[in-house]
């Protein structure tokens, strides 16, 4: 058996969404399949209230929801939920790739000095 046999136990996916009161959706990160006419306008309301949900997975587990208390995820903000919330759940685990998305917030300085120790 080789050591790539166990790699997909290994990996905890992960990423954030934002959900707006008024239903708008961030369509850059976010793909939509359906029967509507994708080319329709739909009006929205602009800046309305949102919150921001993170979540991760493994084949063992399901870590969340993360709700955070500001309108927008930022390094640091992102860095208080990994050291005070989701690695004391990972703490368990021998071995373990954290996997996450392409946020400016994972790309943080502190963010990935903490990730790299």
């Amino acid at each position: 058996m080789s050591s790539d046999d166990h790699f997909l136990e290994k990996v905890q996916f992960s990423d954030e969404a934002t959900f707006h009161d008024s239903g708008a959706v961030n369509r850059r990160t976010v793909r939509i399949w359906g029967s509507e006419n994708s080319h329709a306008c739909v009006e929205h309301q602009r800046d309305s209230p949102k919150f921001n949900v993170f979540c991760a997975i493994s084949n063992q587990k399901v870590y969340g929801p993360f709700f955070f208390a500001e309108e927008t995820v930022t390094g640091m903000t992102y860095l208080d939920m990994l050291q005070l919330w989701l690695m004391s759940q990972l703490q368990n685990i021998p071995t373990f790739i954290f996997q996450q998305g392409g946020s400016a917030a994972h790309f943080h300085c502190e963010v990935r000095q903490y990730l790299n120790t």
